[in-house]
C-alpha cells in the first residue's frame, strides 16, 4: 500500500510539471558548439540522417565556426562532437546576390539564431536563410532582400585539401548535378577518405523549390535564378539513388515540418522530468539531446545490403560505451536493441563489428573491441528482440580471429601477442590501452557466456580478464604512489626508457613515467602506448576488478590516498574517457559520499550552459551523457548490471520508463554531504541499486546534511593543482599578468585545424605567454638564449617553466641568421631563402623542407614566427592579428 502511495504522489508529481511547459525549449544547440566541445548547432532530428547547417570554411569538423568567420555555404550531412579529421559536408548550397561568375560565394553573417530544431542566419548582404529538417530532407526558407541566385556545388565536402590522399582527409571522387525543369534539380556527390579513412561513399540529393527558377545548366556545380523574393527548398537525401532522396522529402511546409521535429523530441526528452535552475535545465536536457544524434539511423539507406536494422556513424563506440549506450537503454530501450541489432548485421555482412564506423565503411578502432561492451550491457540489462547466441559468435570472432591488416578497420589489433603474452608488448601501437581494454571486453564475454550456459568460454574469458595485471608493475613508485600499468617488452622486462616519437632528426630514449605521451605533443596518439591518456589515467581504469584494483594498489586507505593525489594533483582529465569512472571509484571502499563532493567539483568548474560548456570533444555525446547521469545521482558501469548513486545535482526528477513505470528521486535534507540512499523504503548500504530493481519503479530517496568538515580547494582552472611537464613541479595557475599584445594562432595539427588565443604579456624581465588558457613562464635568457621551441601541450590551466620559445625564435638565433645565413633550433638547420634584410625573413630546413617566415615585432621586441609551412611531421601554423 504505502508503495502504491508512493508511485501515485510520483505519477502526480509528474503530470504536475508536464503541464507547466514542453521541455524542448530547454535544449540550447549553441552549448558545446565553441571551445573544445565541436557539437553540432544545426537543426535534426533524433539519430537523424540529415544534419543541415552552414560550412564555416572546410575546417571545422561540424562546419559550423562561430563570427567572424565567413559562411561558405550550407550542406546537409555533419557529425556531432568529432575529434580528428573531418567527415561529410556534402552537398552544399548557398544563396547570394550578384552574377553567377563571381569567384566567390563566401558570405559573413550579421545575426544567427539557435533553438531547438531551428537554425538562422542573416548575411552582411541581407539574405536571410532558416533551416530545420526532417530524418532525411533538410528544408530551407530563404528570404532575399531582391532578386537572388542559389548556388549547388557537388563538389563540395569538409576537410578539403590539395595534397592527395593525406591520412584522416576526404577525398573527392565525383560529383554531378542536374537540372530538372524550373523546379527541381538532382544529383550526387562521392567522396572517400576522412577520419576513418574510409572507402567511398555517395550521397544523393533531390530540391524541390517551390518558385521557379532558370539555371545556367548542369555539371558539377550550377547556379539557380529566382525572380522571386521568398524560395522554400527541400532537399531530400539519400546513400541509395536520386529517386530514393526524392522519396524522402516529406510532403509538407518548413512550419510543419518544424512542429513535427519537435514533437519528435518532445517525446523522448519528457521522459525525464526534472526541477532545477534555468542553468541546469538547459545543461541536462542538451545533454539528452546530444545523445541522441547519433549513431545515424540509415535503415533501408545502406547501399551494400538490404538488412534492416541499420546504423552508421558510430563515432566511436570507444568514447561512448560508457555513458551514452546506457543512457539511450534507459531513455528508449527499442532504439538501443535496434543499434544492438545493427552492430550484429554488421557483423554477419562483413565479418565483424565496428568500434567505429562512417561512410559506410567500418575503422577506426581505438582500443578494445568495444562492441563487445556494448552487447553485454544489453544482456545484463535485459533488452528483448536480440539473438544473444550471435551476439557471443560475433563477440568471440573479435576475440579469436587477427584482423592483420586490417586492425585500424575492425577487430583487435596485436591479439597474437596478447594471447600467448598475456598483454601487448611496447612497440605494438597502444598497446597500453589495448591490454587494458581487452581484458574487459574479455569481461564482457565470460558475462554473455555465461548467461547463455556456455561455462568453458566463460571460465576461458574470466581468466583472461585478468591479464591487465600482467602489465601493472608493482614495485614502480612514482609521485607519492606505488603501482602502475606499464610499458613491457615481449621478452617481459619493464621498460624504464623508451623512443622518444618518430622524427627523421630525434632519436632519443626518455624516462617513461606515469605522465609520459612517448612522443611531442604536435604528433599523432595513434602509436603511443595508451590512447589519448596516460598510464596515471589508465592505472585507475579497470571497470570489472576494481576490488582487486584496490588490493594490488595496498588497501582501502592507500586507494583513497591515491584517488586524492590523483585529483589534487590535476591527473584527472574531465574531457576524456578513461577516466569517466574515476570519480566514482570511492564507492568501492565504502565513500559514496566522497564520489559526491567529486562530481559536484568536476561539473561545477568544467560545465556551463555557455557556448563553450563541454571540457573536451562530445564524441557523439558521450561528455554530455556523463554529465546527464551525474545531474541524476546515478551512473553506469557499463556492461554490468547496475548503478552507481550519489547525490543528484537536482533536487528531484521523474523518469518515465520505457516499460510504464515511474522511478521518483528526492534530495531530502538541508546540505551537500551524502548520507545515505533508500529505494522504496529500503536503505541501498552500498549506494547500488541494480537495473532490474530500478525497472521496478519506484521512490528513490537521497538523504543529505551539512558537511561540517574543511571546505575542500576548488577544483577552478585558476586555482587548481596541475602537473607542468615532465619535469617540472606542481605550480599553480597565474590568471593575472599585464597583456601586451593580443593575436591568434590558427594551428593545423595533423590535419586538424584550429585557432586559439595568444596573449604576450611582460612581468619585469619575464614573459608570459597564454595559448588558449595555458601559460607558458619564460625568462629573459630563454627569450634571448633559447635554442628551440617549447612543444609543451596547451592543457587549460596548466603552467609551464619554459625553456623553449613560443612561436618566436630567440635573440640569439636571429643574430646568428644575420651573420651566416642559417641558425640551429631544436638541433635543425634552418637557412635563410633570401637576402632582402626586410622585416619578414623566409627560412626553410635543410632535413625536411619546411617554411618558416619570421618577422620582428616591436611591441614585444621579439622575433614572431608569423607562419610554419608544409611541416611534414603534421604542425604548420600561422598568427593573425
Amino acid at each position: 500500500m504505502k508503495k502504491s502511495i508512493v508511485i501515485l504522489t510520483a505519477c502526480l508529481l509528474f503530470v504536475s510539471i508536464t503541464m507547466v511547459a514542453q521541455v524542448w525549449h530547454d535544449v540550447d544547440p549553441r552549448i558545446g558548439s565553441e571551445g573544445v566541445g565541436r557539437t553540432f548547432p544545426g537543426p535534426s532530428m533524433p539519430f537523424g540522417m540529415c544534419k543541415p547547417g552552414p560550412d564555416c570554411t572546410v575546417k571545422p569538423n561540424a562546419g559550423w565556426a562561430p563570427m567572424p568567420e565567413v559562411v561558405t555555404g550550407f550542406s546537409q550531412t555533419h557529425v556531432s562532437g568529432t575529434g580528428g579529421g573531418q567527415k561529410y559536408g556534402n552537398i552544399l548550397i548557398q544563396p547570394v546576390i550578384g552574377n553567377e561568375d563571381q569567384k566567390t560565394y563566401e558570405q559573413r553573417r550579421a545575426k544567427e539564431e539557435f533553438s531547438l530544431g531551428y537554425y538562422a542566419t542573416t548575411f552582411e548582404s541581407g539574405i536571410c536563410t532558416e533551416i530545420t529538417t526532417s530524418e532525411r530532407c533538410a528544408f530551407y526558407r530563404i528570404h532575399y532582400p531582391t532578386k537572388g541566385l542559389l548556388f549547388i556545388n557537388a563538389t563540395h565536402y569538409l576537410g578539403k585539401n590539395s595534397i592527395p590522399d593525406l591520412r584522416e582527409q576526404q577525398q573527392f571522387v565525383d560529383a554531378e548535378v542536374e537540372v530538372m525543369g524550373d523546379h527541381e534539380a538532382c544529383g550526387f556527390s562521392r567522396v572517400r577518405g576522412g577520419w576513418n579513412n574510409g572507402d567511398a561513399y555517395t550521397v544523393y540529393f533531390f530540391l524541390t523549390s517551390d518558385r521557379p527558377f532558370s539555371s545556367a545548366g548542369s555539371g558539377q556545380t550550377t547556379t539557380l535564378h529566382f525572380s522571386d523574393t521568398l524560395v522554400n527548398i527541400r532537399i531530400g537525401i539519400s546513400y541509395v539513388s536520386t529517386q530514393q532522396a526524392r522519396r524522402n522529402i516529406p510532403d509538407c511546409d518548413f512550419d510543419t515540418q518544424l512542429g513535427r521535429l519537435r514533437e519528435r523530441w518532445e517525446q523522448l526528452l519528457s521522459r525525464v522530468q526534472i526541477k532545477g535552475s534555468d542553468s541546469q535545465r538547459r545543461m541536462f536536457y542538451t545533454a539528452l539531446y546530444h545523445t541522441m544524434l547519433m549513431p545515424v539511423d540509415k535503415t533501408g539507406e545502406n547501399p551494400k545490403w538490404a538488412d534492416t536494422p541499420y546504423y552508421d556513424d558510430f563515432y566511436a563506440i570507444w568514447d561512448t560505451y560508457r555513458t551514452s549506450t546506457p543512457l539511450i537503454t534507459l531513455l528508449d530501450e527499442q532504439r538501443e536493441t535496434d543499434i544492438v541489432n545493427a552492430l550484429l548485421n554488421i557483423y554477419r555482412r562483413e565479418g565483424y563489428m565496428p568500434d567505429a564506423r562512417s561512410g559506410d565503411c567500418n575503422g577506426r578502432t581505438q582500443g578494445g573491441s568495444n562492441a563487445d561492451v556494448v552487447i553485454a550491457d544489453a544482456y545484463v540489462k535485459g533488452l528483448k528482440g536480440i539473438d544473444y547466441n550471435l551476439a557471443l559468435e560475433a563477440m568471440l570472432k573479435d576475440a579469436e580471429s587477427d584482423p592483420g591488416a586490417d586492425h585500424e578497420k575492425h577487430g583487435r589489433g596485436g591479439l597474437l601477442e596478447y594471447n600467448r603474452l598475456g598483454y601487448i608488448p611496447y612497440g605494438i601501437d597502444r598497446a597500453g590501452t589495448r591490454t587494458i581494454e581487452y581484458a574487459y571486453d574479455d569481461y564482457c564475454i565470460a558475462e554473455v557466456a555465461k548467461g547463455l550456459g556456455r561455462m568453458d568460454i566463460c571460465e576461458r574469458f574470466l581468466r583472461q580478464s585478468q591479464n591487465w595485471k600482467n602489465l601493472w608493475r608493482s614495485d614502480y613508485e612514482w609521485d607519492d604512489v606505488r603501482g602502475y600499468i606499464m610499458p613491457r617488452d615481449a621478452d617481459g622486462v619493464w621498460l624504464d626508457s623508451v623512443p622518444w616519437g618518430r622524427s627523421k632528426v630525434f632519436k632519443p630514449l626518455i624516462p617513461y613515467t606515469p605522465v609520459t605521451k612517448v612522443a611531442p605533443w604536435y604528433l599523432p596518439w595513434w602509436s603511443t602506448f595508451f590512447y589519448e591518456a596516460l598510464s596515471a589515467e589508465y592505472s585507475l581504469s579497470i571497470p570489472h576488478d576494481v576490488a582487486a584494483l584496490i588490493e594490488v594498489c595496498g588497501g582501502n586507505e592507500t586507494f583513497r590516498r591515491r584517488l586524492d593525489l590523483f585529483f589534487e594533483r590535476g591527473r584527472y582529465n574531465v574531457g576524456n574517457e578513461p577516466s569517466f569512472l574515476t570519480p566514482c571509484l570511492y564507492h568501492w571502499i565504502g565513500r559514496p559520499d566522497l564520489t559526491s563532493d567529486r562530481v559536484c567539483q568536476i561539473v561545477t568548474a568544467h560545465y556551463s550552459d555557455q557556448p563553450d560548456g563541454l571540457p573536451g570533444n562530445d564524441d557523439s555525446g558521450a561528455m554530455s551523457s556523463w554529465l546527464a547521469f551525474h545531474q541524476l545521482g546515478l551512473y553506469p558501469n557499463a556492461g554490468q548490471d547496475y548503478y552507481l548513486l550519489h547525490v543528484p545535482l537536482l533536487s528531484e526528477w521523474l523518469l518515465q520508463l520505457c516499460n510504464g513505470k515511474t522511478v521518483h528521486a528526492v534530495v531530502k535534507g538541508r546540505g551537500t554531504r551524502f548520507e545515505r540512499v533508500t529505494f522504496n523504503g529500503r536503505e541501498l548500504t552500498d549506494a547500488r541499486i541494480t537495473h532490474a530493481d530500478l525497472m521496478q519503479g519506484g521512490d528513490l530517496v537521497f538523504y543529505v546534511s551539512k558537511d561540517p568538515r574543511k571546505p575542500k580547494q576548488s577544483s577552478d582552472a585558476s586555482t587548481q593543482l596541475l602537473y607542468a611537464g615532465q619535469t617540472q613541479t606542481l605550480r599553480r595557475a597565474n590568471p593575472d599578468f599585464a597583456p601586451t599584445k593580443t593575436l591568434h594562432i590558427s594551428y593545423t595539427l595533423n590535419q586538424q585545424f584550429r585557432t586559439w588565443p595568444l596573449v604576450y604579456g611582460w612581468q619585469g624581465d619575464t614573459l608570459v605567454v597564454t595559448c588558449k588558457e595555458a601559460q607558458y613562464v619564460l625568462s629573459r635568457s630563454v627569450v634571448e638564449n633559447a635554442t628551440g621551441f617549447c612543444w609543451d601541450i596547451p592543457t587549460d590551466g596548466a603552467v609551464y617553466q619554459s625553456q623553449g620559445t613560443v612561436a618566436f625564435i630567440s635573440r640569439q638565433a636571429m643574430d646568428h641568421l644575420r651573420q651566416k645565413g642559417f641558425f640551429l633550433y631544436d638541433d635543425i638547420t634552418w637557412r635563410s631563402q633570401d637576402d632582402s634584410g626586410m622585416e619578414k625573413i623566409h627560412v626553410r630546413a635543410d632535413i625536411d623542407q619546411t617554411d618558416m617566415w619570421i618577422e620582428y615585432d616591436r611591441t614585444l621586441g621579439l622575433y614572431l614566427v608569423t607562419e610554419m609551412r608544409n611541416n611534414p611531421l603534421g604542425i604548420d601554423w600561422r598568427l593573425m592579428r
